[in-house]
């Protein structure tokens, strides 16, 4: 089992996840975080401090398989090309408007992904 980020994240970028996270498997994008599926110890603690619901386990049956696997692998894909991320930062300017967990109804997310990297701990 792993945890994974979904389009939630895209535009919010909350970094709640990411100070609690012990074995710091977090990577930033432009727009987005991704959980390095080999670093992360399935310990769960990230899943509810994400203010967008935006991490869920591979196991969740909240989604079908198709769905989990295209954003694990995003996951994976990005996060060998991105900046580590250990500490908490401001989330991006806009995030409470587009955050699905805050009333959200807007376009789908995943198609405003950016797969440039992020600055991580600088």
């Amino acid at each position: 089992m792993t945890y994974f980020v979904n389009e939630n994240c895209i535009n919010c970028k909350y970094t709640d996840c990411v100070s609690v996270c012990p074995v710091d498997c977090f990577y930033e994008g432009e727009n987005f975080l991704a959980i390095k599926p080999e670093e992360c110890i399935d310990c769960g603690v990230c899943e509810p401090e994400c203010p967008a619901g935006a991490i869920k386990a591979d196991t969740t049956k909240e989604y079908n398989q198709d769905y989990i696997d295209f954003w694990v692998n995003l996951n994976r894909e990005h996060s060998e090309m991105w900046p580590n991320i250990t500490q908490q930062k401001e989330p991006m300017p806009n995030a409470d408007d587009v955050n699905p967990d805050k009333g959200y109804t807007g376009p789908n997310k995943g198609s405003l992904f950016s797969g440039l990297p992020g600055t991580g701990d600088e």
